[in-house]
């Protein structure tokens, strides 16, 4: 799973992680089963209906437009997901990281031809292995990417951080602070990093600073990320 980095207005850069290909590929099926579903339940009932051939037609054509639109309908009303994404935790976003409009969403449906239908997929599949950063043929052209929503538990996801050798703390007070404290720290401030909330840790960052009695010339961002830094200095060396 890749990642690219995002920076926001407020210079908070935030890490997404791109789609695999087989959660991509999965997605498709899914999609594709649910389209295939409606498209026979259209057919069983035209048959069904005492109906000239030339009628049946015009209700074919007619009935048939939700299957065609399908990706362009679900992904404009549901932020960026269709059933299959929705399954799989995959979202369409925009290479910054904000929600596409429905003008990307309908450059990604209309490119759908050139990248899975004349293709057989392979286009597509071309397109994401050699470009990078989950792009297909159609994300290229409106500048959008799907990205993964699983939540990924590593080590930077609890309390302990890995430091770099010869770490030097700054702020020995943070020691003032018990491990529940420190924990709803991090979670805040991972949070707010990964969905450009620069409120949540300008908040942070004055509460810290009242609690500890400091001063600092650093950034919300850098001074939360060695509060947090040397938290686990001190509680590691103790």
């Amino acid at each position: 799973m890749e990642q690219f980095q995002i920076e926001t207005a407020q210079n908070i850069t935030i890490s997404q992680n791109t789609s695999h290909l087989g959660e991509r590929m999965l997605a498709y099926i899914i999609d594709s089963f649910i389209i295939l579903c409606y498209s026979i339940l259209v057919i069983v009932l035209l048959v069904s209906l005492d109906m000239d051939i030339e009628d049946q037609w015009a209700f074919y054509l007619i009935l048939s437009l939700p299957a065609f639109f399908y990706y362009l309908l679900f992904e404009t009303l549901m932020d960026g997901k269709t059933i299959g994404k929705g399954a799989m935790n995959l979202r369409v976003v925009k290479l910054d990281g904000s929600k596409p409009n429905f003008g990307n969403y309908f450059v990604r449906w209309a490119l759908r031809i050139i990248d899975v239908s004349l293709t057989s997929g392979g286009g597509a599949v071309l397109t994401i292995l050699i470009r990078g950063k989950g792009q297909r043929i159609g994300d290229i052209a409106a500048g959008t990417t799907v990205i993964s929503e699983k939540k990924r538990v590593s080590l930077s996801d609890t309390l302990l951080r890995e430091l770099p050798d010869g770490y030097q703390p700054t702020f020995p007070q943070v020691t003032v602070f018990k491990d529940a404290e420190m924990r709803t720290i991090k979670e805040l401030y991972d949070q707010a990093k990964r969905e450009g909330n620069h409120n949540i840790i300008v908040s942070l960052d004055a509460r810290i600073k009242e609690v500890l009695g400091v001063q600092t010339a650093l950034k919300p961002i850098e001074f939360v990320n060695v509060i947090i830094n040397d938290y686990n200095y001190y509680t590691q060396n103790m």
